[in-house]
């Protein structure tokens, strides 16, 4: 459940949505993103979101070089998550406050030819079900070796977390929210949104965070 629909499947996400490409940013299914939206047409992708399904999808431009549009457009990955508006507060100022709750991901099919100010995708999400389906495969998470690089990672930054919420958090949550709030780089959220299930994703986390220790630590061998 996404706010007040509930996202059984695939096939009950739209086969159409509106796409925003944003650099770095990461939603992943069950995850909360908050966004501010102050250009014209993102603020009418969220109008017309509102009036349809309330769906949108969060994807990252290309970022190896690959070439722009037409239009001057960059392309887009090939991967990205879709997510439900839940929350959604005007300024007063023209912006808009919104919160996507995250779906599930999506492969991107095609991109439709609009005369819409924001970008269409068709797109398929048939090759994530196992997103639909709330904490699966947390047991094979190593929970404990994840907090240890996240309590590594704090200490070697000098930063602090809430440890109480973090006790209390599932692990497909704890998970999921550790890599959306990483700051690590486009590369590294794209391989983390692709892992093809939790463990990987956490795996991963844990890969990527050790190197970040080590790279603050001037441990990591110089460039050749």
């Amino acid at each position: 459940m996404t706010g007040n629909f509930t996202y059984k499947g695939p096939e009950d996400l739209p086969d159409a949505i509106p796409v925003f490409p944003l650099t770095g940013a990461l939603l992943l299914p069950r995850g909360q993103l908050p966004l501010n939206i102050f250009e014209p047409r993102y603020l009418a992708m969220v109008d017309a979101a509102l009036a349809g399904s309330r769906v949108i999808g969060m994807v990252q431009p290309r970022f190896d070089g690959a070439a722009r549009r037409p239009d001057g457009e960059p392309a887009l990955c090939a991967v990205g998550c879709a997510g439900r508006l839940t929350r959604v507060s005007e300024t007063g100022d023209g912006r808009y406050l919104v919160t996507l709750g995250g779906i599930s991901r999506f492969r991107i099919l095609a991109e439709i030819d609009t005369d819409r100010p924001y970008r269409l995708c068709r797109v398929s999400a048939e090759e994530f079900a196992a997103d639909f389906v709330p904490r699966a495969g947390e047991e094979a998470v190593d929970r404990a070796g994840l907090l240890s690089a996240f309590r590594a990672y704090l200490d070697a930054n000098n930063l602090e977390a809430d440890w109480e919420s973090v006790d209390r958090a599932s692990t497909e949550a704890l998970v999921n929210a550790l890599s959306m709030m990483s700051p690590f780089g486009p590369p590294e959220k794209q391989l983390l949104l692709e892992a093809p299930d939790l463990k990987t994703r956490a795996d991963m986390l844990v890969a990527i965070t050790e190197f970040a220790i080590r790279e603050t630590a001037g441990e990591t061998p110089p460039l050749q």
